[in-house]
């Protein structure tokens, strides 16, 4: 991730994403730099217009998660209720059981 991070960095900054920039500012933040992610993620952005990138990114609403969270909880609450309906029946049919060896 920071290997991304750096990159964005980068792009923030109006420098070129290139292996020797991305190697400067991961070692200048202290990571062990692997030139093979170093290579890949250079290669990868290059074909990338960030900026759009980050547009879209932006652009996804988050709001509806939090009604399909409620819609789990609501779930978790009705599949509970019918636990707890089973059970009632469960000890009422054991009663009654009971209720017949001594009647």
């Amino acid at each position: 991730m920071e290997y991304v991070y750096a990159a964005l960095l980068l792009h923030a900054a109006g420098k070129d994403i290139n292996e020797e920039n991305l190697k400067k500012v991961l070692e200048a933040a202290g990571v062990d730099v692997d030139v093979a992610r170093v290579k890949a993620l250079v290669s990868a952005l290059q074909e990338i217009n960030i900026d759009e990138a980050i547009e879209q990114a932006v652009a996804v609403p988050a709001a509806p998660a939090a009604p399909a969270a409620a819609q789990g909880v609501e779930e978790k609450k009705e599949e509970e209720k019918k636990k707890e309906e089973e059970e009632e029946k469960k000890e009422e049919e054991a009663a009654a059981g009971l209720a017949s060896l001594f009647g």
